[in-house]
């Protein structure tokens, strides 16, 4: 996800990754606050190794989102923050737009679904449920 996102901002540098990491983390966290399942995980775990004398330090890309749409709305979310854009009120419009269409897709929520119910362990061949 972390590589997407860096295309998806024209970034080829990683020296940006702390702040992208915590952009993407707060803009599913802002998803799943408006009531958007998120299918998956957004998360980055922050890695040091040394060899020698020689310690790197990098993301690693523990995510496991699997939707384009919701993908693409933590994008526009991450991209609005970054920095200081100039189209700071379009991606702000984009990403309402795109939260909102979440908001309100099939699939997308729980709202009103009711749970599958509980299968009776003691039932006979689905008989007492």
């Amino acid at each position: 996800m972390l590589n997407e996102c860096r295309k998806a901002l024209r970034i080829t540098t990683e020296a940006y990754d702390g702040e992208l990491c915590s952009l993407m983390d707060a803009g599913a966290r802002d998803l799943a606050i408006a009531g958007v399942t998120l299918p998956g995980t957004v998360s980055f775990t922050l890695v040091s190794t040394t060899v020698g004398t020689v310690t790197t330090t990098y993301y690693q890309d523990d995510s496991t989102l699997t939707d384009a749409l919701v993908a693409r709305a933590i994008f526009t979310y991450t991209r609005m923050h970054f920095g200081s854009p100039s189209d700071f009120d379009r991606l702000k419009e984009s990403y309402n737009v795109q939260k909102e269409q979440l908001m309100h897709a099939t699939g997308y929520t729980d709202y009103g679904e009711e749970p599958e119910p509980e299968p009776d362990p003691d039932a006979e061949d689905g008989e007492g449920e």
